[in-house]
């Protein structure tokens, strides 16, 4: 592969990873399995029910700094955008506290340790409410942007002007670390602070998706003249949704999922049908929900009839 070339959609998915190796990454955040042989990106992205063109844009962002939000769907950079927040949440930050615990004294007589865990603990509390803010309020005015409607109190500009980089503390607390904290041969440590720079990267990178991409993306949509005010009368909220319905045709991926929840099967079934991991149906579900603003099964069931997914006698009535 030219080092110095973008991605596309013809290039192998190992040959991507190969040239650089933080997109697994993306993959792991837009639900791509491992084990994808000698698949392209789009056969790869097409077999998960991922879109491409998202895919695309967020991997050359990240691989090669190549910004690009014409073809983006919006509802797959919010899915990668949401996982993106559980990993940092619930995985990486805790496994980072649990070393940091193990490497220095936190039995309250060194004071520089209890001042590092401090430090640590206030940090993960600030992450956790701007990416629950990201959650609760710039996604779901995203989402309802998606069905034409605009609230007049709110823009993604809002956002933007206060959007901070959350790896900033994190560079701060490794410095302190390195300056001050008299330990030596501390193999634990010096582990940990690889923990630590490999999380501030990353986090770097994540703002900066959502900087040059995800803002710029949602700023074209504000202004493609399709949007409503939310005081729109019922008449025009229909006629946008109808305008809209493209944008929520699920894949045949997506379909298929449907069809299996609405025949009462469990993700684990659901992944032993299509031989899908677990984790790639329940990322596929929260697409779907996303898409189609039905987060029950009774209501996908329902969907699911309505467009002929499924026969009403394969249904399991309960």
């Amino acid at each position: 592969m030219d080092k110095s070339s973008i991605y596309t959609a013809q290039d192998k998915l190992k040959d991507l990873i190969s040239d650089n190796s933080r997109l697994l990454m993306v993959l792991n955040r837009f639900g791509i399995s491992l084990g994808f042989g000698e698949r392209s990106v789009k056969e790869s992205c097409e077999l998960q029910g991922v879109d491409v063109a998202t895919f695309l844009s967020v991997a050359n962002f990240i691989g090669k700094n190549e910004r690009n939000v014409t073809e983006i769907s919006m509802a797959s950079l919010i899915s990668y955008l949401k996982q993106a927040h559980v990993y940092f949440l619930d995985y990486v930050l805790p496994m980072i506290r649990r070393r940091l615990i193990e490497a220095i004294d936190c039995s309250g007589s060194d004071e520089v340790a209890f001042l590092i865990l401090r430090f640590y603990d206030e940090y993960v509390v600030e992450v956790r409410r701007h990416m629950e803010y990201e959650n609760r309020k710039v996604f779901r005015y995203v989402e309802a942007l998606l069905n034409g409607e605009k609230d007049p109190r709110y823009s993604i500009d809002m956002f933007a002007e206060k959007h901070n980089n959350m790896d900033k503390k994190l560079k701060e607390l490794k410095d302190i670390i390195i300056r001050y904290y008299p330990e030596q041969g501390n193999d634990l440590l010096t582990s940990v602070l690889f923990d630590i720079i490999n999380c501030e990267q990353d986090l770097s990178q994540h703002c900066e998706v959502e900087d040059y991409i995800f803002v710029p993306a949602v700023r074209k949509i504000e202004n493609s003249g399709r949007l409503k005010d939310a005081e729109n009368d019922a008449t025009e909220v229909e006629e946008n949704r109808a305008a809209d319905d493209q944008l929520l045709v699920l894949s045949q991926r997506e379909r298929e999922i449907v069809g299996c929840v609405a025949c009462g099967m469990s993700n684990k079934q659901i992944a032993d049908k299509l031989f899908l991991s677990i984790h790639t149906v329940t990322t596929h579900r929260r697409n779907i929900c996303s898409k189609l603003q039905i987060h029950t099964p009774s209501g996908l069931t329902i969907y699911a009839i309505v467009h002929k997914l499924v026969k009403l006698q394969d249904i399991k009535m309960k």
